[in-house]
């Protein structure tokens, strides 16, 4: 029978990093598993069971978000259990990994980037883990780690591949991919990449205290160009190619966290505006894992 997450903290299993695989990146070859983690969370399971490994001598976890053979829409990602999980295990660092379209030439096909602003166009995704009786506005002005994202594009560099660091994210709901006046507005309005899976993400992983960085890696170039329309066959080959690459800074990565502050480790400190005395005790009970230091 599957762990629920109210047992004891001596048998649930611990890492202090996390990879999310994006479209194409499923489960991470030459990892050794030394044990799987799937809790039911206050907010459902997640998107799959969460392996916890070593990879390259690194212990880390790792959560495809759209579960193995990729069974969730983006917008039906199970991102509050996610990352309700991945706070139980003690996670502080978390690498995401997600295919984009490029909206500028020179983020070309096969490319990664690295982005350090976001914009939210999605449609009513749950993207907090407060409410019901208990408010928290984080401070979300730079929505990526700083910390992580440097050590990524390092890696990246090290192995010789084209990163281009800093942009701004757009995440779309999806899950059909743009028109071309989505497209044009998009670029019109100076974004530089477009996905559909960074939101929630990066608010729930603020709301965690975790840092975390995503790794664009370019498929397409989303419609905006007249002679290049986007089609499966051709995202399929650019995923293909970029989760190798993927992988291999992955590995790099690993060996540099330790390394690392977590920028983010106290990010909820001051942000919870609910007087406690009015916070029902369930909910205290609830978010235990994400307030229990703030509030008893």
């Amino acid at each position: 029978m599957p762990k629920k997450s109210s047992k004891s903290a001596s048998s649930t299993p611990s890492a202090r990093y996390a990879v999310i695989g994006g479209s194409g990146v499923y489960e991470i070859e030459g990892m050794k598993v030394l044990s799987r983690f799937y809790p039911r969370t206050p907010f459902g399971r997640p998107s799959d069971p969460i392996v916890i490994g070593e990879y390259e001598g690194a212990r880390c976890a790792f959560l495809p978000r759209h579960g193995k053979g990729h069974r969730f829409l983006p917008g039906e990602i199970p991102q509050l259990a996610n990352f309700f999980a991945l706070k139980l295990l003690g996670v502080e660092f978390v690498a995401a990994l997600s295919a984009c379209g490029s909206l500028k030439e020179e983020l070309a096909p096969r490319h990664f980037v690295i982005p350090d602003q976001i914009v939210d166009r999605t449609k009513g995704r749950p993207s907090t883990f407060f409410g019901n009786g208990i408010v928290a506005h984080v401070s979300f002005a730079d929505p990526f780690s700083k910390n992580l994202s440097r050590a990524l594009a390092e890696c990246a560099r090290e192995l010789g591949i084209t990163v281009h660091e800093g942009g701004t994210y757009v995440c779309m709901e999806g899950p059909a991919f743009s028109t071309r006046a989505e497209s044009q507005l998009h670029r019109q309005m100076g974004f530089d990449i477009v996905g559909m899976t960074a939101v929630p993400e990066a608010k729930l992983a603020r709301e965690a205290e975790m840092s975390y960085a995503l790794l664009a890696m370019v498929t397409d170039y989303d419609c905006w160009k007249e002679d290049e329309g986007v089609t499966v066959n051709m995202v399929i080959q650019n995923l293909l190619a970029n989760a190798e690459n993927a992988k291999k800074v992955v590995a790099k990565v690993l060996q540099k966290l330790p390394r690392l502050e977590n920028e983010y480790a106290n990010s909820l400190k001051g942000a919870i505006f609910t007087n406690p005395s009015v916070i029902k005790p369930e909910v205290k009970r609830k978010l235990q894992p994400l307030i229990g230091k703030y509030i008893q």
